[in-house]
């Protein structure tokens, strides 16, 4: 690339490619719809449609597709023609009712109930607040997904809900300070994406691999992650021409795709964007996901994204660096240089703290899946208790105005902390805590759980929410304060004495942490089953009810379609693994074991002074050990067969759980034990040394 500042974003009608071809009164009215969240008129909606399709049929387009994001995690398109019959030939047309709404069969996705296969008609309707773009020669309009009763059935919808609710309640706190010229408080995100790269030759020897995204058997290499020489180690050749494509192809869809290097383990690797706003920092996710897929095919390459492929190596997962900026560019959760603007940034702070105290169990909500089950509590992976991490500094300002007591800085100077006299906070004055679920790192939250396959419209769309409600809180408290210094200073101290049990600045690993959490009385969630019984609390469904981002009809769906994803994604695995045990493990083994006889018979035809207990025990072993695991997987296809008995979703989750999981983890020992003892040109598949050095 050239000319990179030409080059980036091309592929995007963005804000200065409108502002080029829509008249000035349409992109007033387009840029107001934008930040004001006003209705579109259906005559503007033409105009913009109409600039929209000529602007992609000049970059090679026929189609175009309302592009969206079903409940599957993953997005989806149904692409249709500008083509238009007239007069014996054709014209291309692209109208506004065509930009404005799409349909799709909304019976084909799951809804959790919400739909059946006979009420099939669902809606997309255009996010003017994400840019459309061209990808593979389609313009594709980024649209959210709604039933045909007005049910959200996708991830975006949520998403825009809370933002505009964490607005709406951030800029009440905002005013509280006389601020008056901020009119939108706007959520960001920057979003960390770890994968792993395999030779794609390998990857399709792997019937795991194709089919379930991990590997469900493998014995330990000789060499893991030990000797830490993989972390920002030398990028190899065919790796860097993979990211050098991805960093093109990212750069013309306008994904500020920033930072690469390799990850801690081998063939892990990870790519870090510069931040943006939550709504479209999650539709970049999205596209990065896919492109690294197509783009490291082309190199002959897998990209994996499941959060645990590998065993005894780290899984992988997705930092979600959120913050909230003001529409003037001002971060609200960076330290300010006077007393009035740290005790706005204590405020937000607080409010996080509490938000995440209080709803940790649906922060937990936000990252449980099968996959992250095998990655949650591993090493580089926080473990399924939520707590903060705020580093000394901050954490000894709080306790301050808990105690009311004198500050004493680094320097040794002493403050006395009031809303009057609050102290100077350094901008850098947290460590990094790479075991914390939810580390603040100087201007913004780390939320280290998701894991690397996720949608993040799911933990952000929690995380916006419940930080609407402490501030709305804090808000209808202050309100008419007569003394509002003395108010916000009695809110703080009150406030952060009922939550500093969530503020943990140690080793979230130790042991010793998963006691004292329950002493503090954390929610423990080890499962994702355990967490989703959390989705449906009460307290949730007000909580979400109350600040307009979902129904409780719409969160009993997402929890029943959660709850689904669990149990296939767990039977898919099982049945793989039998599969794979009973035509390929099994078979190699008795080949090797009937190898070894004839070897034994062999040496004892032409003497029976030669000594051939080598071939005869490691036969008997072999035998032994293949016999065992042929009824393990035939107790595990028994097992799999009471899964019919389950009544309802959660107690199909609880059965795969505690049945199906726990079978399948005594499979892998087997056969992993057999992986150790058999010639290595009899195994059916890639070992992982291959696998994790191979490229």
């Amino acid at each position: 690339m050239t000319n990179l500042p030409e080059t980036f974003g091309s592929m995007v009608f963005d804000d200065k490619t409108m502002e080029q071809r829509l008249p000035k009164e349409t992109y007033r009215a387009l840029k107001q719809t934008i930040r004001l969240g006003k209705s579109l008129d259906q005559n503007v909606a033409g105009v913009v449609a109409n600039a929209m399709k000529d602007w992609a049929i000049e970059r090679g387009c026929t189609h175009f597709t309302h592009w969206f994001q079903p409940m599957t995690g993953i997005t989806a398109e149904k692409h249709e023609s500008f083509l238009t019959p007239a007069r014996g030939g054709v014209i291309m047309e692209f109208s506004g009712g065509e930009l404005i709404r799409g349909e799709s069969d909304a019976s084909s996705f799951p809804s959790g109930g919400l739909r059946g296969a006979f009420e099939a008609r669902g809606y997309t309707a255009w996010d003017p607040t994400s840019y459309a773009f061209i990808k593979d020669g389609v313009l594709c309009v980024p649209t959210v997904f709604c039933s045909y009763g007005g049910h959200a059935l996708d991830k975006k919808t949520p998403l825009l809900r809370s933002a505009e609710a964490l607005s709406r309640q951030a800029l009440r706190a905002l005013r509280l300070f006389g601020n008056q010229e901020v009119q939108k408080v706007i959520p960001t995100l920057g979003a960390e994406q770890e994968y792993f790269l395999i030779d794609r030759e390998l990857f399709e020897r792997r019937q795991d691999l194709v089919l379930c995204g991990r590997t469900l058997f493998g014995a330990r290499p000789p060499k893991g992650q030990e000797m830490e020489d993989h972390y920002y180690g030398s990028i190899k050749p065919r790796v860097s021409a993979f990211m050098k494509e991805l960093d093109e192809q990212l750069w013309r869809l306008g994904i500020y795709a920033k930072t690469e290097h390799n990850e801690v383990a081998p063939a892990q690797h990870e790519l870090a964007p510069a931040f943006t706003d939550v709504n479209t920092a999650v539709d970049h996710n999205q596209l990065t996901m896919e492109m690294m897929k197509t783009v490291a095919q082309r190199h002959g390459l897998a990209c994996i994204l499941h959060e645990k492929p590998f065993a005894g190596v780290n899984g992988s997962g997705k930092h979600n660096n959120w913050s909230l900026a003001s529409d003037a560019g001002v971060n609200l959760l960076e330290p300010g240089d006077s007393p009035e603007q740290n005790a706005q940034f204590l405020l937000f702070l607080t409010a996080v703290i509490c938000a995440v105290d209080e709803y940790a169990d649906l922060l937990r909500v936000a990252v449980a899946t099968a996959g992250n089950d095998c990655r949650l509590g591993g090493a580089e992976a926080p473990p399924p208790i939520v707590s903060m991490f705020l580093g000394d500094e901050i954490t000894a300002i709080l306790e301050s105005i808990m105690e009311e007591s004198e500050y004493v800085r680094r320097d040794r100077m002493e403050i006395k902390v009031g809303v009057h006299a609050l102290p100077p906070i350094p901008k850098d004055a947290t460590d990094r805590n790479r075991t914390s679920p939810f580390a603040f790192t100087g201007n913004k939250f780390e939320f280290r759980m998701p894991g690397s396959a996720v949608s993040l419209s799911g933990p952000n769309f929690i995380l916006n929410t419940i930080v609407a409600e402490q501030l709305r809180r804090f808000a209808d408290r202050l309100e008419g304060a007569e003394d509002f210094n003395g108010a916000l200073q009695s809110l703080l101290r009150q406030a952060l004495k009922e939550h500093k049990r969530i503020i943990f600045n140690g080793n979230n690993y130790a042991e010793e942490w998963e006691q004292e959490a329950a002493r503090r009385g954390l929610p423990n969630l080890k499962t994702a089953v355990d967490a989703l019984r959390c989705f449906t609390a009460p307290k949730n469904i007000q909580l979400f009810a109350r600040h307009g981002v979902l129904t409780e009809e719409e969160i009993r769906s997402r929890t029943e379609i959660m709850l689904d994803s669990y149990c296939k994604t767990l039977r898919i695995e099982a049945l793989t693994m039998i599969d794979m045990c009973r035509k390929q493990i099994m078979p190699a083994a008795s080949r090797y074991g009937a190898d070894l006889c004839r070897a034994a018979l062999d040496k004892r035809s032409l003497s029976p002074e030669i000594d051939a207990g080598y071939e005869t025990e490691l036969c008997a072993r072999l035998s032994s050990m293949n016999a065992l695991l042929g009824r393990r997987v035939e107790q595990l296809e028994r097992e799999l067969l009471g899964v019919k008995d389950q009544e309802t979703a959660l107690a199909c989750g609880e059965y795969y759980r505690d049945v199906i999981f726990v079978s399948m983890q005594e499979v892998r020992a087997l056969a992993d034990g057999l992986e150790a003892v058999v010639a290595e040109e009899y195994w059916p598949y890639p070992a992982y040394a291959r696998l994790l050095f191979g490229v």
